[in-house]
């Protein structure tokens, strides 16, 4: 089994080591630097191996650290129980929540069908190997983390040395009753697609993890030790069940099918996105344009459902913010000072709301998906030409769509900072009104130029671009941490003005020079 095991995890560590070598190669500059051979590269290999290892370290701690401390320890002082017995109630309660969601065996997955079906491992060995290493790394994981947040929530030494083990007994406890049902029914349960009976236990367990503590009601140690003892010994016969189950290769064959193991939760939100996007196609729409100007006006009133509704609620809802802003300076005065002082140093936080609300990430996957997978395949559709002037088409149409909030924005700060006592500074009008504007212009060329030149789409709409996901989580973090910060409108909106109007230039300088080299399929 140990044979096994180690088999099984090279073979993982080897696919997740190609996969940060062709993570490298979809950077541009780099990859004219890596040849195709580099997947040979012994050097190379063990430099993605050591990678590959490294984050496997490191996921087995940051998971656990993060999942205790932001939705039990950063909780706990919100509640009417003490901190202590607050910490234990919800983490036991949770760690029963987590027993309903993944036991691991039932959970289908590539490396589980590559080892099984096409190396042709022994699944029982294979199945059992990975189970008790999943078991280890909980232990190992939640272990520093339950001694270091649980004593610092005042809980005793013993109940936080024990956390780990009850997370352990109830995977078992979890797992023996899930291959107990397999005998019973015949059918294997997907983690994939949670059955009604297990949503409502997740949903009962997450209510009593939290609504009791709300209240002032929670367990105490001695009350936790009692349920751990219970578990474990459950877990104990729960173990000898599992150890003995002979029906490994049966539920394997039945969960890692093309459907089944495919369908991992990315691939069914991905599946999801699919679908929003074909739907609501309007067939009948027309256009009165000709060439490319015509092709893209279709698509944009064809899809106009799906491109321009969430623009327009959104400027509903900022319509309707601005409205209750206005009539709250009418109606409580005191308001005015405060709503002013936002206009004069809260314009970073826009920044945020800008990027949240810009639909073209949303409108160039709807491109694609509606579009462009299969046009692409149309020599004439890569031309140079073709693709520069519907480039130009499209950013017209997606700087309408977004501009429709933005400019109720726009106006808005304006109208507000005025209505609350101006200011000394007529330049923060224009100011706050040209800061939006340009935000909402940087966004949508940003969306549209990364699309062009990074194109990062398959035909599954999963991205298989590195740089396209390091761009939009390096771009994410910036406009985060713009949250919370007060600038004077006068030094952030020149700032950001002159930043947006620099980078779109020279993004689509970049984007008329290399599209149409860079836009294809994948």
């Amino acid at each position: 089994m140990i044979e096994t095991f180690i088999t099984s995890f090279r073979l993982k560590n080897t696919y997740k080591a190609n996969g940060i070598i062709y993570s490298l190669k979809s950077i541009p500059v780099i990859n004219r630097l890596l040849p195709v051979s580099l997947y040979r590269s012994q050097g190379l290999k063990i430099f993605a191996n050591f990678v590959s290892i490294l984050w496997e370290i490191i996921s087995m701690f940051l998971g656990k650290l993060l999942y205790l401390f932001i939705i039990i320890f950063l909780l706990k002082d919100h509640m009417k129980s003490s901190p202590a017995n607050s910490f234990m109630h919800m983490f036991f309660f949770l760690t029963i929540t987590g027993g309903f969601l993944s036991t691991h065996i039932f959970h289908p997955t590539r490396d589980k069908y590559y080892a099984i079906f096409l190396m042709r491992m022994n699944a029982r060995e294979y199945t059992l190997s990975n189970y008790f290493y999943f078991l280890l790394r909980i232990v190992v994981g939640f272990l520093p983390f339950t001694m270091l947040l649980g004593q610092l929530s005042g809980v005793p030494t013993v109940v936080c040395l024990l956390m780990p083990l009850f997370v352990v007994s109830v995977k078992l406890i979890f797992t023996a009753l899930a291959l107990h049902d397999y005998v019973r029914t015949g059918h294997a349960k997907n983690e994939n697609n949670l059955d009604p009976v297990v949503l409502v236990g997740i949903v009962v367990s997450l209510a009593a993890a939290y609504f009791p503590p709300f209240l002032g009601y929670a367990m105490n140690d001695a009350v936790f030790l009692v349920l751990f003892v219970i578990s474990a010994v459950m877990a104990v016969f729960s173990f000898l069940y599992v150890l003995k189950f002979p029906e490994y290769r049966g539920i394997c064959k039945e969960l890692l099918t093309a459907d089944s193991f495919a369908m991992n939760r990315k691939d069914i939100a991905t599946r999801a996105t699919q679908k929003s996007l074909q739907k609501n196609i309007d067939l009948k729409a027309t256009s009165s344009k000709s060439g490319y100007q015509y092709f893209n006006d279709l698509f944009v009133k064809r899809h106009s459902s799906l491109l321009t509704k969430s623009a327009k609620n959104i400027t509903l809802i900022s319509l309707a913010v601005l409205a209750f802003s206005i009539l709250a300076c009418f109606l409580i005065p005191e308001a005015k000072p405060k709503i002013n002082g936002m206009m004069l140093t809260f314009l970073p936080y826009f920044l945020f709301i800008m990027y949240f609300i810009n639909r073209g990430k949303v409108i160039t996957q709807a491109m694609f998906m509606n579009c462009d997978h299969s046009m692409l395949a149309y020599r004439f559709y890569r031309q140079p030409r073709a693709i520069l002037l519907l480039f130009t088409e499209r950013l017209k149409s997606i700087l309408l769509i977004n501009l429709m909030p933005a400019s109720v924005i726009a106006l808005g700060l304006p109208l507000l900072l005025w209505l609350t006592g101006g200011t000394d500074n007529a330049f923060n009008y224009v100011l706050l009104f040209v800061s939006i504007i340009a935000m909402s212009v940087f966004f949508s060329v940003h969306n549209m130029v990364l699309y062009y030149l990074l194109q990062p789409y398959n035909i599954n709409l999963e991205i298989k671009s590195g740089t396209f996901a390091v761009v939009n989580f390096f771009t994410y973090l910036v406009c985060y941490f713009a949250i919370g910060k007060k600038v004077p409108t006068m030094i952030f909106g020149t700032s950001i003005s002159v930043f947006c109007i620099v980078y779109i230039a020279v993004a689509l300088i970049l984007a008329y020079r290399l599209a149409p080299k860079t836009f294809k399929l994948r």
